[in-house]
């Protein structure tokens, strides 16, 4: 599973890099245009970038203490990232504001990735 998660965080920092950079410059004229948009888009990119790393701590931390919860805390992580900053993502590009509904979804996959996380060190 650590190989998994590995390469999953690998290749969503890759993504988040990239959305960052296409936000700063290709869709600079666009959010120029509208502010509130672009920090919605910011903080797509911002929750992305951290919990892809937090996804490789948890790639780590299965090395130590393998077992049910870092595997939840992975897979909640990936749930977060793909719900909170993918539902942003479209939300600030399509400006379509019923997407912000399922936000806090990803939201709570993110707490519940802590939380198991949380539990799996304090259990080991």
């Amino acid at each position: 599973m650590e190989k998994i998660f590995v390469m999953l965080s690998a290749a969503f920092m890759f993504l988040a890099v990239a959305a960052g950079a296409f936000g700063s410059h290709a869709l600079s004229p666009y959010f120029d245009k509208n502010r509130d948009l672009a920090a919605i888009y910011d903080t797509a990119v911002r929750y992305h970038m951290i919990h892809a790393l937090a996804l490789l701590g948890v790639a780590w931390a299965i090395t130590r203490w393998p077992g049910p919860l870092l595997n939840w805390s992975g897979w909640l992580l990936v749930a977060g990232i793909l719900i909170f900053s993918g539902s942003l993502y479209i939300l600030s590009l399509t400006g379509v504001r019923w997407l912000g509904a399922i936000t806090p979804i990803g939201g709570v996959a993110f707490l519940a990735g802590w939380l198991c996380l949380l539990l799996a060190a304090w259990r080991a």
